[in-house]
């Protein structure tokens, strides 16, 4: 009968024993899953931080890009801002010199003070308009005896000269124009034909060809 009391608490001791256990296991569980867990969110922070650094750098590229750009349609617009203005004034200035070929040197030398200071008048117009155009950057083409360049000739005609090599400009009917390294005006040239084709640029077209030098030289322009 004694024994009774002791039997209870053995029972007991042993219940408080797997209770432990469990909350033992239990606790261990919960901190692996912790840990797990952290180690989740310092992947995903190293990824966000990995795209966004790549975000930062294209859009560093991208502005780079745009500040270049725009600095070259600047430099251009400075450069050829004018190239319409100055190609309606080279039409002045072709219609200056019919008007001064019109007179010949036989009408100047026996004209009156009056027609001599009208046609020097208008030879300095031309001469002041062509400068102020070479100012901002508006060239003369006289290619007399230069290989024919369809970047920058127009083919008109071929004249026959074997003297020379085929190809060659060998006369300039109207002078042509470039406003820095574009063409504003290409020069309408005769070539010659029949010389040593040996010395005559590979891609230089015969007269026939004109149509392919204009647009040549008009796509130069653009």
């Amino acid at each position: 009968m004694n024994t009774h009391p002791k039997d209870e608490r053995a029972p007991e001791q042993g219940q408080t024993e797997d209770v432990a256990v469990e909350n033992g296991a239990e606790t261990a569980q919960a901190s692996g899953a912790a840990a797990v867990s952290e180690e989740d969110v310092l992947l995903r922070l190293a990824k966000e931080n990995e795209d966004l650094k790549e975000r930062a750098l294209r859009l560093t590229a991208e502005m780079e890009n745009l500040r270049k750009r725009t600095q070259r349609d600047v430099a251009d617009a400075r450069a050829y801002g004018i190239a319409n203005f100055a190609r309606d004034m080279l039409t002045v200035s072709d219609n200056l010199q019919r008007a001064l070929q019109a007179v010949s040197e036989e009408d100047r030398a026996q004209a009156d003070p009056g027609l001599k200071a009208l046609v020097e008048g208008v030879e300095m117009t031309e001469r002041a308009m062509l400068a102020a155009l070479e100012r901002h950057g508006v060239k003369r083409i006289d290619p007399q005896g230069e290989k024919f360049d369809p970047h920058f000739h127009q083919a008109m005609f071929e004249v026959p000269n074997p003297e020379v090599p085929n190809n060659t400009v060998v006369q300039v009917v109207q002078a042509g124009y470039v406003i820095g390294d574009r063409v504003l005006r290409p020069a309408m040239v005769g070539v010659a034909k029949g010389g040593s084709k040996g010395e005559a640029p590979a891609d230089a077209p015969r007269a026939a060809g004109a149509e392919n030098s204009t647009d040549a030289a008009s796509g130069g322009a653009s």
